[in-house]
C-alpha cells in the first residue's frame, strides 16, 4: 500500500503501519521487512504533508530501537529528516524531530548532522509556538554539543544567545533545565567561555541561577560550572566573575541533588588556588555539615571537595578541624560507598601532616576505622586507607591501636596486591608501623617479612619502600635479623627481650620467645636470651641473694601495670637492708646462695616475710589478667655485669682501651681464655645441657652461662658494648662460629703529627688470646672465623 499512487491511501496505510509498529513485536517483522526504506522513500519534498507527518510518526516510533537506528542512519535518513524541519506543519517537525533526537543517541548520527548543517534549523525550531517542539530541539542540542565541532557551529550560529534569552524569559521556565544543558555543554570550550563573558552572558547565568527556586535549574546550574572548570581558563573566567558565591549558596539548598552538584563544582573549582582559598574561608563548614548527610551520594560528594580542597593546603586542613570535621571524616571512613571512604582518608592523611591534628585524629580512634578499609577490594580504598596508616604510624599509640584493632594482617596482605600502588603504598605503610619492636615482631609473624623478601627479589614489583620496609622490619625485630641474617650492625642496639634462637632458613617463622619457653626440653640447641632488668623493676617475692639462683625464676606473666602504691608494699624489711645491685658479687663466687641457703634468718623475720607473701598474693589477685603481658625471668648476673662494665671499662680514656678490657672481661666471665689445641677439650656444650635440665626449658638466660664458646661470648661482648657506648657489629659464622667486628682509628706513623686516619675494622679475639685484635682481611683473621 505505501507503493500505491493513491495519497488517502498512503495516508491510511501509514497510520496502520504507525499504529501496528507501537507494538514491540511488529516492530521487529516491520524491520526485518524492510519497512523502513519504504518510509525514507516518501520524506522527498514531492509527497504530500500528510504522508510526511505519518512516515516521520512511524520511524520515530520504530527508532527507539538500536537495530532501527542503524538501518536508518545506513540508508540514509537524517538528510530527509534534518530538511523536514523546516516543514510547514508543526506534525512533522515534531515527528521529525523526535526522531533525528533518537538517532543521534549512537555516536555516529552525532558526528554526521554537524556535516548536514542541523544547527540552524533546531535553533529556528526554540521560536515555535509548540513547547513540544521546543524541548525536542533542546533535548537534540544537549546531546549533539557534547561533541567540540558542533559547539562551535553552535556558537558562529548565535546559539548562545539564543540560549540566553530562554533563560531570561520567564515563560520558558519549562525549557530553562534543557537550555542549561546545552549551555553548559558550550561552557566547555575556552572560546565559548570568553564569548559569553565578553558579552555579560555569564554574570546573568550566575545571577539567574541564585534568584532561580527550581532545584532542577540550580543543579543544572551547578553541573554546566563542573563541566566548564575542567579547563585551566575556564576556571580563571569563573573565578573572576567570582562563581564561589554562587556555589557556597547552592550547598545552603535543601536538595540532595543540588548539594551533589554544587560539591563537584567546587572540587572541579578546587584546581584553581584563587578559588580554592575562597572555598576555604567560606565553604568548608558547609561541607563539613553534608558529612552527616543521611544521602550516601551527598556524603560522598562532599569528602570529595574536602580531599581537593585539603591537597597541598595547610590552611584548609586547619580549616576542616575548626570546623569539627575530625569526627565526620573518620565516621566516614566506614561510609557505604567507596569513593566516601577513600577520599575521607585522603582528607586525613591531608590533615595528618600537621602534628597537632595528626594527634586528634588519633584520638577520635581513626586506626580502628581504618582496619575495614583496608580490606576493602576497591584499590582506590586500599590505596588511599594505607597512605593514611603511614600518616598516622608515626606514632606509637596509633601503632598499638591498629595492632589491636586487628589491622596489621590485612595491611600485610595488601602487600601482595597486583596493584603497583598500592602495593607501594602497603609497603610504605608497613615501613612506618615497624618502628617498635611490638609492631614489627607482630608483623614479621603475620608473613611480612617474607612478602618484602619475595617482592624485592622481583625487579617487576620492587619498589624503593619495599627495601626500606625490610630493612625497618629487621632493625626493629633484631632477635629475628639476626636468626635470619646473622648479622647485627653497631647500630642495631640489643635490648632486653632479645634471643639468639640460631640460623634459620628462608620462609621458616621464628617463634616467639614466649612460644619457645612453653615447649618441653628437647635436645635442639639452646635459646639464648637477654634481659637485664634492673631489679626494682621486677615484683619481688622475698629477698634475692647477692647473685640470685635461678632455681627460683620461672617463665611466668609479669603484670606491665604495677601501679607505685602497689610496688610500695612489695618490699621487704630484708630487702631494704640488701647491697645495691651494683656491688653483688659474681655468680659463680656464690655457690652456697645457688642451694637457696637461708642460715641466720630469725623466726621475726620469717614471720614478716609471710606477712608480706600474704599481702602480695592480694596484690597480685587485683591485677587484670587481661592486662597481664607475658616477660622473661630477670637475669640479676647479666645485670651485674654490665654494671661492673661501666665502673671498670667505662672509665678507660681511648675505645681501642675499652674494647680490649671488655673482651678480656667477657673472656673471663665465659670460662676464661682457651688453648687452641685444646679447644675440643673446652666442654661447653655439657655446661650448657646442664643449664637446660636446670631450668627444664631450651630458653636460657645468658647470665647462666659460665662456660661459653664463640658465639656466646661474641653475644654477651655485644650486648655491654651496646650497653656501655662502644660500636661493634654480631656477625654469626658456620659451626657455632661468631665475633664482633670494631672499627678503631690507628696511630699516626712515627714523626707524623695531625694525620687524620680512616678507621680501620678489626676482629675481636674472645677466645684465645682475649682482647687480641685482628685486623680484617688478615691471616689470622680469617682463621679465627674457620677454626
Amino acid at each position: 500500500m505505501l507503493s500505491s499512487p493513491e495519497e488517502e491511501v498512503l495516508a491510511k496505510a501509514c497510520d496502520a503501519i504507525y499504529k501496528f509498529a507501537s507494538k514491540d513485536d511488529v516492530k521487529k517483522l516491520l524491520r526485518e521487512l524492510d519497512v523502513t526504506n519504504a518510509l525514507l522513500s516518501h520524506l522527498v519534498p514531492e509527497e504530500d504533508v500528510v504522508i510526511h507527518e505519518f512516515a516521520t510518526l512511524c520511524l520515530a516510533q520504530m527508532a527507539v530501537e538500536y537495530t532501527t537506528k542503524v538501518q536508518i542512519f545506513e540508508q540514509g535518513g537524517l538528510e530527509p529528516l534534518i530538511r523536514l524541519l523546516d516543514s510547514p506543519d508543526p506534525d512533522v517537525k515534531k515527528n521529525s524531530v523526535e526522531c533525528i533526537y533518537l538517532l543521534v543517541q549512537d555516536f555516529q548520527s552525532r558526528a554526521a548532522v554537524s556535516e548536514l548543517n542541523v544547527i540552524p534549523p533546531l535553533l529556528e525550531l526554540l521560536k515555535s509556538e509548540y513547547p513540544v517542539i521546543q524541548l525536542l530541539a533542546l533535548q537534540t542540542l544537549e546531546v549533539i554539543s557534547k561533541d567540540r565541532e558542533t559547539r562551535i557551529i553552535l556558537g558562529e550560529n548565535q546559539g548562545l544567545d539564543c540560549l540566553l534569552k530562554i533563560l531570561e524569559t520567564n515563560e520558558f521556565n519549562d525549557l530553562h533545565v534543557e537550555a542549561l544543558a546545552v549551555l553548559g555543554n558550550c561552557l566547555e570550550d575556552v572560546h565559548a567561555m570568553q564569548l559569553i563573558q565578553q558579552t555579560g552572558g555569564l554574570k546573568k547565568l550566575l545571577s539567574f541561577v541564585g534568584d532561580s527556586t527550581v532545584p532542577d535549574i540550580q543543579k543544572n546550574a551547578a553541573k554546566a560550572i563542573a563541566k566548564a572548570a575542567y579547563d585551566s581558563e575556564n576556571r580563571k573566567i569563573l573565578n573572576e566573575e567570582e562563581v564561589e558565591t554562587c556555589l557556597i549558596n547552592l550547598l545552603e539548598i535543601d536538595n540532595d541533588g543540588v548539594k551533589v552538584a554544587a560539591s563537584q563544582a567546587i572540587s572541579a573549582m578546587c584546581e584553581n588556588l584563587s578559588s580554592k582559598r575562597v572555598f576555604g574561608l567560606q565553604g568548608i563548614p558547609q561541607l563539613v555539615e553534608l558529612l552527616s548527610s543521611n544521602n550516601e551520594e551527598v556524603k560522598e560528594a562532599a569528602v570529595i571537595a574536602l580531599a581537593n580542597l585539603t591537597t597541598a593546603s595547610p590552611s584548609n586542613s586547619s580549616t576542616v578541624a575548626e570546623a569539627e570535621g575530625i569526627e565526620p571524616l573518620v565516621k566516614t571512613l566506614n561510609a557505604q560507598r567507596d569513593g566516601a571512604v577513600a577520599n575521607a582518608a585522603a582528607v586525613l592523611t591531608n590533615m595528618a601532616m600537621q602534628e597537632p591534628l595528626r594527634l586528634s585524629i588519633q584520638s577520635h580512634g581513626a586506626m580502628s576505622a581504618l582496619a575495614e578499609p583496608l580490606r576493602s577490594t576497591n584499590s582506590q580504598v586500599q590505596s588511599r586507607a594505607v597512605l593514611l596508616v603511614a600518616a598516622l604510624g608515626c606514632d606509637a599509640d596509633a601503632r598499638a591501636e591498629l595492632r589491636n584493632a586487628g589491622g596489621l594482617g590485612p595491611l600485610v596482605e595488601l602487600l601482595h596486591s597486583k596493584n603497583k600502588e598500592v602495593r607501594r603504598n602497603a609497603c610504605w605503610a608497613v615501613m612506618v608501623c615497624a618502628s617498635d619492636e611490638l609492631t614489627a615482631v607482630e608483623l614479621c609473624r603475620l608473613g611480612a617479612l617474607d612478602i618484602l623478601e619475595e617482592i624485592n627479589l622481583s625487579t617487576g614489583r620492587k619498589n624503593n619502600f619495599s627495601e626500606a620496609a625490610l630493612e625497618k622490619l629487621l632493625d626493629n625485630n633484631l632477635s629475628q635479623k639476626y636468626s635470619q641474617m646473622g648479622y647485627l650492625s653497631s647500630s642495631n642496639i640489643i635490648t632486653d627481650g632479645f634471643y639468639d634462637y640460631g640460623q634459620i632458613k628462608p620462609g621458616i617463622k621464628l617463634l616467639s620467645l614466649e612460644e619457645l619457653s612453653m615447649q618441653e626440653l628437647t635436645d635442639r640447641r639452646a635459646t639464648i636470651f637477654i634481659n637485664a632488668k634492673p631489679q626494682e623493676d621486677v615484683l619481688a617475692v622475698e629477698e634475692k641473694p647477692q647473685n640470685s639462683s635461678y632455681e627460683q625464676t620461672t617463665l611466668s606473666p609479669v603484670s606491665r601495670k604495677s601501679s607505685r602504691e602497689k610496688s610500695s608494699l612489695l618490699v621487704s624489711p630484708v630487702e631494704e637492708k640488701q647491697e645495691p645491685p651494683g656491688r653483688r658479687s659474681s655468680f659463680s663466687k656464690s655457690s652456697s646462695r645457688e642451694k637457696g641457703s637461708r642460715k641466720g634468718k630469725g623466726k621475726k623475720e620469717e614471720e614478716k616475710m609471710i606477712d608480706v607473701t600474704q599481702v602480695i598474693s592480694k596484690v597480685q589477685d587485683e591485677i587484670n589478667q587481661e592486662n597481664a603481658q607475658w616477660q622473661p625471668p630477670p637475669d640479676f648476673v647479666l645485670l651485674d655485669y654490665i654494671n661492673d662494665a661501666s665502673k671498670t671499662i667505662l672509665p678507660l680514656t681511648t675505645t681501642r682501651e675499652q674494647v680490649v678490657a671488655l673482651a678480656q672481661f667477657v673472656a673471663d666471665k665465659m670460662g676464661g681464655a682457651i688453648e687452641k689445641e685444646k679447644l675440643h677439650d673446652f666442654s661447653w656444650e655439657l655446661h650448657i645441657s646442664e643449664i637446660e635440665y636446670e631450668l627444664k626449658s631450651n630458653v636460657v638466660p645468658i647470665g647462666k652461662v659460665k662456660k661459653g664458646t664463640f658465639y656466646h661470648r661474641a653475644l654477651l661482648f655485644k650486648v655491654i658494648a651496646d650497653r656501655i657506648g662502644i660500636g661493634c657489629s654480631l656477625v654469626r659464622g658456620e659451626y657455632n662460629r661468631a665475633w664482633n667486628e670494631v672499627k678503631l682509628v690507628d696511630d699516626s706513623p712515627q714523626g707524623v703529627t695531625g694525620l687524620l686516619l680512616p678507621p680501620q675494622e678489626y676482629i675481636v679475639d674472645l677466645m684465645f688470646e682475649p682482647g687480641f685484635l685482628m685486623k680484617q682481611g688478615s691471616a689470622e683473621a680469617d682463621q679465627y672465623k674457620r677454626i
